[in-house]
This record gives structure tokens, C-alpha cells and sequence, in this order.
């Protein structure tokens, strides 16, 4: 009777369990999927030690501040179109009031391979034309502006010196550590002088894993860029005795180094600039009000006067950077 009743038993737990493997599974709901939002909008500021465009200070090597804002539309996640403005206070010859930048351009992705096409334009308000003669070397005759505003070191400069340039650039990731990028530049008319300017340049970057100040939030790069300015002949306006219809900027090599640290929103950036430009081909290039003495002589700076605009400088730079999707939510 007992080996009956554990058979009937054994029988039961079989039969139950084949019948349960048979019976339907409710399925589990699905996660909604993430809404794409298309729009996007970057926005930031910073304070910095000295404003360094390729290597020449814009600042006259003083501190200055800088803000942008960026509307951005994402096609999809691989193609991005944006357009946006920045401002920075500025320190020139002519003393315009400041650079205000407008650009626009697309961004596409392919994996590791971010691209970036795009229109930059420079823009500088305010300005007063500077010379010290009624006419031009060439001859051409100049404003009542031009001819009552001069510079005591004899260096000019156009009231509008506002210029635009193409741009394309490819920022390649390796892993989470390691990126590098190339870039280039191209104006047919740089600064307005008249000649053309080409700049190419190659990036590279570090960043440090995240672990490295433990949970603080803290982190930290190391990123660094060489590139070379080529330039052609400006126009008559800069022109000297031996060239009067204009004068045959000097290329120049430039570079950068830096660290960085950063916490949430913000980034602290201590960089080393420099070039290979000599003070006297400085003077001619950046018209620098402040450019002194007479033993920097180099063919398109008879008088010899000298700047340190274009030498080594150190930089401090503290920003934010935020955008609406990520950080306003």
C-alpha cells in the first residue's frame, strides 16, 4: 500500500510539472523606448589669463572673459547640425570693442570618427582705422580717419579687420583614454589685410580614468596641439617702402600644452603656448600698438620695432559648459 501511495505521488509531481512547462507566461512589459529630442542647446562662459588665438595673444596678454551659445539639431544620433555665437573681450591695435563670433555647421559620426564642417566668422566691432599718413604707400588716398588716427611705434591697422574662415575637422577616439584630431582652416582674406591664410593643425589628448582622485568626481586631461599658419600678401594698406603694394606675412609654427581638470560642469585648464614667429614679424603681422624698439628689422618691418604678442605664454582658463538636455532637465 505505501509503495502505491509514493508511485501516485511521484506520478503527480511529474504530471504537474509538465503541465505548468505547458501553461502560458505572461510576457514582461516592455521599457517605453527613450524619446529622441532633436533640439539641443550648449551654452557656457569662461575667465581666462590671456586670450591665445594659434598663438598670439589677443589681449595684449591680459585677462579676458568669453561666453557662447550654441543651438543644436540632432537628425539622428550620427548627424548633427548647429549654429551658434560667442563674444570675447579683446585688446587691438584698433580698438575694436570685441571679437563676437558667428558659425554654423554639420557634425557627422561614423563610429570612432567624429567630423566636423563648418563657416566661422570674426567679428569686430568698433573699430578706428590707424595710420599716420593722408595717403598709402601705393598711393591710394586714405579717410580724414586714417589720416588723424596713428600709432606712435608707425604701425597701422584697418578699422574692420572682420574676416571668415572654412573649417573641417575629424576628432578620432580610440578608447576612453586616448583621442587625437586634425584640423584645418582656410580664409581667402585673413584679419581683412589682404592675404589669404591656411592653418593645420594635429590634437591629442589623454584623459585619465575616472578612478584616479577615487569618488570625488574630479577629473583630469592632458591634451596637446601643433600646427603650422601659412599666409599670403596683404594689400597696400600694410604695405612698406620696399613693398608698397603689400607685404608677404611670415608663416609660422605654433603648439600648445596643457592639463586639465574637471568637475561637473566645470574645467580648469593650465596651458603653455608658444611660436616660432620672430618679434620683429610679429610687430608687421599683429600691427601691435604697444610693439618697441628699432633692432627687430626684418624685411616687411623696416623700422624694427618688436612685439611680444606672438611669444611663449602661460594660461589659465576656468569655464562651464552645460546643455539643455543634459543638464537642465
Amino acid at each position: 500500500m505505501r509503495k502505491l501511495t509514493l508511485l501516485a505521488t511521484a506520478l503527480a509531481m511529474v504530471t504537474g510539472s509538465a503541465f505548468a512547462a505547458d501553461l502560458p507566461v505572461k510576457a514582461l512589459k516592455a521599457p517605453p523606448p527613450v524619446a529622441f529630442e532633436p533640439w539641443d542647446i550648449a551654452f557656457g562662459g569662461a575667465i581666462m589669463s590671456d586670450y591665445i588665438f594659434r598663438g598670439i595673444t589677443q589681449s595684449n596678454h591680459q585677462p579676458s572673459v568669453t561666453a557662447y551659445f550654441e543651438p543644436r539639431y540632432n537628425v539622428n544620433k550620427d548627424l548633427q547640425l548647429y549654429v551658434g555665437t560667442s563674444a570675447e573681450s579683446i585688446s587691438f591695435a584698433n580698438r575694436a570693442a570685441a571679437e563676437v563670433d558667428i558659425y554654423g555647421g554639420i557634425r557627422p559620426t561614423f563610429g570612432a570618427a567624429a567630423f566636423d564642417f563648418g563657416i566661422w566668422g570674426y567679428l569686430y566691432p568698433g573699430g578706428t582705422c590707424q595710420f599716420g599718413a593722408a595717403a598709402d604707400l601705393a598711393g591710394n588716398p586714405l579717410s580724414s580717419e586714417c589720416a588723424t588716427n596713428f600709432l606712435a611705434n608707425g604701425n597701422v591697422m584697418k578699422r574692420d579687420v572682420s574676416f571668415f574662415e572654412a573649417y573641417a575637422k575629424l576628432n578620432y577616439t580610440v578608447n576612453d583614454n586616448w583621442a587625437f584630431g586634425v584640423n584645418e582652416y582656410y580664409s581667402p582674406n585673413f584679419l581683412n589685410s589682404g592675404a589669404w591664410g591656411n592653418y593645420a593643425s594635429i590634437t591629442g589628448k589623454y584623459t585619465a580614468p575616472s578612478t584616479i582622485f577615487g569618488s570625488s568626481g574630479v577629473g583630469m586631461y592632458v591634451s596637446g596641439e601643433f600646427g603650422r599658419q601659412w599666409l599670403g600678401t596683404s594689400d597696400s594698406f600694410y604695405g612698406v617702402p620696399a613693398f608698397p603694394n603689400g607685404i608677404k606675412y611670415a608663416d609660422y609654427n605654433t603648439w600648445n600644452v596643457g592639463v586639465g581638470f574637471t568637475y561637473k560642469v566645470f574645467t580648469l585648464d593650465l596651458r603653455y603656448s608658444g611660436t616660432d614667429l620672430s618679434k620683429g614679424n610679429c610687430s608687421a603681422f599683429t600691427s601691435a600698438f604697444n610693439a618697441s624698439g628699432t633692432t627687430n628689422v626684418t624685411p616687411i618691418n623696416p623700422g624694427g620695432t618688436g612685439s611680444n604678442w606672438c611669444g611663449s605664454a602661460g594660461i589659465a582658463k576656468l569655464s562651464f559648459d552645460l546643455t539643455a538636455m543634459s543638464n537642465l532637465k
